[in-house]
């Protein structure tokens, strides 16, 4: 099943939530001390760093893929839309993982190998990476105005035969961004 919206008010939700991500990360993490952002609450259960260090791997994938496309999008002359519908897979994959109004996972998933965080981290650059990417994400939701975020198709890290719409990989990254950033809250706590 797909979802329907206004294109202005989707990148505004979006932006809504880039900024909740970042104020969160700003005031809860950038002056806590690295033994609290290394904690792991059980010994299965990711810290803080941990967490954020799983977003920041699957940035390093997603942001330069979606720059890369609003680029070239840029300079053709494929217009934006009034509407932005999503795929029904670009739409299952982020409602999947959404986080329950609670903060806790929808579903339960095991990330791949290659996602998953390291133990030996340097919190303070884990946090200063995640606030990094926020930003060119928040850049890039800016310059996605003004292209079409139904037609402009992105790769997963599932690989190159799986591709979501601009719009629903917006979409997913920052529901599982939402997802991991209350997985870290609870860590913290």
């Amino acid at each position: 099943m797909s979802a329907k919206f206004e294109t202005p008010v989707l990148l505004k939700e979006l932006h809504l939530q880039i900024e909740d991500l970042l104020k969160t990360a700003n005031e809860q993490f950038v002056n806590t001390p690295k033994e609290i952002l290394l904690r792991q609450p059980a010994p299965e259960k990711w810290s803080v760093a941990q967490c954020l260090d799983h977003l920041n791997a699957y940035s390093r994938f997603y942001v330069p893929a979606m720059e890369k496309a609003i680029q070239a999008a840029l300079t053709s002359s494929l217009p934006p839309t009034a509407t932005f519908k999503s795929g029904w897979l670009g739409n299952y994959f982020t409602k999947m993982m959404e986080p329950k109004t609670d903060g806790q996972p929808g579903m339960k998933m095991q990330a791949p190998k290659a996602y998953r965080p390291m133990s030996d981290l340097d919190a303070g650059k884990v946090v200063s990476e995640f606030i990094e990417w926020q930003q060119k994400t928040k850049a890039l939701l800016d310059q996605a105005q003004y292209v079409n975020l139904q037609r402009l198709k992105i790769a997963t890290t599932l690989g190159n035969w799986l591709k979501f719409s601009l719009g629903d990989t917006f979409r997913f990254v920052l529901a599982h961004e939402r997802r991991h950033m209350a997985q870290a809250l609870r860590a913290m706590a």
